[in-house]
């Protein structure tokens, strides 16, 4: 499974930006995806996640409000939307995927990664 993410870019804070991860793979519906994400000197932290049939949806508490996560099957791709951008929400963002469909906020449960993208925030 090989995961290409794209949309980063730079932003001024209350603006939007859409993440999209395209992915490669037989069974795409039977994997759950989530989104990540790393500044300088931080540990990778989960931002949101999927199920494989997105009938599920998970966030963390500090984007929840603003990410909305979804999923196409038949194009084999996820998105994140982000609204209300705001300086902390400066990152590398990763899109992942997990051998199940049931989704997981744990980054070590993850079994692919996608290279990342830059988003930044201004003030």
């Amino acid at each position: 499974v090989q995961l290409v993410e794209s949309g980063g870019g730079l932003v001024q804070a209350g603006g939007s930006l859409r993440l999209s991860c395209a992915t490669s793979g037989r069974t795409f519906s039977s994997y759950s995806l989530g989104w990540f994400r790393q500044s300088p000197g931080k540990e990778c932290e989960f931002v949101a996640a999927i199920s494989g049939s997105a009938s599920s949806t998970y966030y963390a508490d500090s984007v929840q409000g603003r990410f909305t996560i979804s999923r196409d099957n038949a194009v084999m791709t996820s998105y994140l939307q982000m609204n209300s951008l705001k300086p902390e929400d400066t990152a590398v963002y990763y899109c992942a995927a997990r051998r199940t469909a049931v989704p997981s906020t744990a980054t070590d449960s993850y079994h692919y990664w996608g290279q990342g993208t830059q988003v930044t925030v201004s003030s």
